[in-house]
């Protein structure tokens, strides 16, 4: 069979392991930033344990700080290589994508932001004309402005995913499974916004199992642009 070897089919499959391999980068990282170093030192509603904890595992949560900022820098990489994969499918829809996940990444770079004041409040001496209870109570209230700032750039991560799933179907390359299921993903973050607004206590993430879109289209990516080097 013959292989498409025209320059814009190389920069385009070319692009697509760049944005795979990120993505699945991001799916190690992300996970250990968020769910590990990050709340898993959080309480709810009990300021004084969450700073303990926070204390106690210092490092692990400097760790990921730093992992989520890796996570930030990657998912500017990957708007770019995404834009290259499917720009030629639709331009405009592919430049509105790829805004999309720019903002996203920007906000959540504010999100990360409010963490380092977590650690100034329970670490620099300045702050000890507060009491105690003050602090940590400002070094939760850093940790949940993080968790709610995350939570509103992931609705426009999901319209990220809806119009990349709307470019994977009609593109001709990509199979339209993969393109229904992107906009299943984004379906559920947008569904996860407006859902933890209404009721933000009761309200169980629809995004947790609608997430496997993105990670099968960076898997088929990966695969395809490895596939495609092999036979030039």
């Amino acid at each position: 069979m013959q292989v498409d070897q025209s320059p814009a089919v190389v920069v385009r499959d070319r692009s697509g392991v760049v944005a795979g391999a990120g993505i699945l980068l991001m799916a190690a990282l992300a996970p250990f930033g968020v769910f590990v170093a990050i709340q898993g030192q959080v309480t709810p509603g009990d300021a004084a344990q969450t700073a303990a904890d926070i204390g106690s595992s210092e490092g692990l949560f400097r760790a990921g700080i730093a992992a989520l900022f890796v996570v930030i820098a990657l998912d500017v990489v990957v708007a770019c290589a995404l834009h290259q994969v499917f720009s030629p499918v639709n331009k405009g829809v592919s430049l509105l994508a790829a805004a999309f996940r720019l903002v996203f990444a920007g906000i959540f770079m504010v999100a990360v932001g409010q963490l380092l004041g977590v650690l100034r409040f329970l670490g620099d001496d300045y702050l000890s004309v507060f009491s105690a209870d003050q602090r940590n109570a400002q070094a939760l209230a850093g940790v949940n402005a993080f968790g709610d700032l995350w939570a509103l750039s992931l609705g426009l991560f999901g319209l990220h995913l809806l119009a990349i799933g709307y470019l994977a179907y009609r593109s001709g390359f990509v199979p339209k499974l993969l393109g229904v299921l992107l906009v299943i993903a984004g379906l559920g973050y947008v569904i996860d916004l407006f859902g933890s607004l209404w009721s933000p206590d009761s309200w169980t993430d629809v995004s947790t199992f609608t997430f496997l879109g993105e990670f099968l289209l960076a898997l088929w990516l990966v695969a395809r642009g490895r596939l495609a080097s092999r036979r030039q």
